[in-house]
């Protein structure tokens, strides 16, 4: 399985959000700016965000984007979900419909237990996870310098 930009860069900017919310509400400029990625693109992905409940937006000289929520309660798997669709890694774990050997296949098993090992891999990594990730690199870069 290969994340597609959506997902990366979504979790790129929802980071970002969580990083700078505490000054008020974020311009995707800045996002785009910090993070190297087309402001564009970034348009595209907050219509999902927003309709999932995971960033807010604000109006106005003083507005931009917040998380909806604190970053402990925002997981990689509700952004992943949002961007990408569905984890699983063939359609026919979850659509019988689409093999015809869906009932003999063992094969199918793997690909739903990898899908479950991913799901719960990625509902245990929060928002708050990654920032602190993020902090204990930057402190680590800067005692190596």
């Amino acid at each position: 399985m290969k994340l597609s930009t959506k997902g990366r860069y979504g979790s790129r900017l929802m980071l970002d959000l969580a990083r700078h919310q505490a000054r008020g509400p974020v311009l995707l400029r800045d996002i785009a700016g910090r993070q190297s990625i087309s402001e564009k693109y970034l348009w595209q992905l907050i219509p999902p965000l927003k309709r999932a409940g995971l960033v807010n937006s604000t109006r106005g000289a003083h507005g931009g984007y917040r998380l909806a929520r604190q970053p402990k309660e925002i997981t990689l798997y509700d952004i992943i979900v949002e961007l990408e669709g569905p984890l699983n890694l063939v359609d026919c774990v979850d659509q019988p419909d689409q093999c015809e050997q869906f009932d003999l296949c063992v094969t199918r098993e793997v690909w739903h237990e990898l899908a479950r090992v991913m799901k719960e891999k990625l509902q245990n990594i929060t928002l708050a996870d990654l920032l602190e990730r993020y902090h204990n690199r930057l402190n680590a870069l800067s005692y190596s310098i």
